[in-house]
C-alpha cells in the first residue's frame, strides 16, 4: 500500500481521538504513521502490516496503561484556597466563633474557630484547617488556658 495511504489513515485516526479522547485511536494514528514510515522504505505490504500491528500493540499494551494511570494521579500541588489548609497563622486579631483576623504566609484573612467555644488571643498560632468562602476556619496549635 503507497505511503499517502497510510498517512491520511493516520490522519483520520487523529482526528477521532481529537473528538474521542480515548487514547486509542491516537495510538492507532501512530502505529499508522510507523507503517507509512516502512511503506515509504520500500517494504512489502506483509511488512507494513507486522508494523502497524507491532506499533498498534506496543501501544495500547504498553503506553496506553502507564498514561491512563499517570491521568489517575492526583496533582502533587495544591493551589488556590486549597494550599492554605494546614498551614500555620499568627492571631492579629482576638478569633471567636463569628469574627476574628489572622495573618497567613503575610496575607491578612478573616478567621473564625472551628469550636466554637474557643477564644483565640492576640499573638497566638493557629492551624489553618479549612477555607469557608473569605474566611479561614482556624485551630489554636496550643492549648488555650
Amino acid at each position: 500500500m503507497p505511503w499517502f495511504v497510510w498517512l491520511l489513515a493516520a490522519g483520520v485516526l487523529g482526528v477521532a481521538e481529537f473528538f474521542t479522547l480515548t487514547l486509542v485511536f491516537g495510538l492507532l494514528a501512530g502505529a499508522a504513521l510507523v507503517a507509512a514510515v516502512v511503506s515509504g522504505v520500500g517494504i512489502g505490504l506483509l511488512g507494513q502490516l507486522l508494523a502497524l500491528g507491532g506499533a498498534a500493540a506496543a501501544g495500547l499494551l504498553v503506553v496506553r496503561p502507564i498514561a491512563l494511570r499517570q491521568i489517575e494521579q492526583a496533582p502533587l500541588a495544591r493551589d488556590g484556597t486549597d494550599a492554605l489548609v494546614g498551614r500555620r497563622a499568627e492571631v492579629l486579631k482576638e478569633v471567636t466563633a463569628t469574627r476574628g483576623l489572622i495573618k497567613i504566609s503575610g496575607e491578612e484573612w478573616s478567621a473564625r474557630t472551628l469550636d466554637e467555644s474557643h477564644v483565640i488571643p492576640v499573638g497566638a498560632l493557629v492551624d489553618v484547617m479549612e477555607i469557608d468562602g473569605a474566611t479561614a476556619v482556624v485551630y489554636p496549635r496550643e492549648l488555650l488556658p
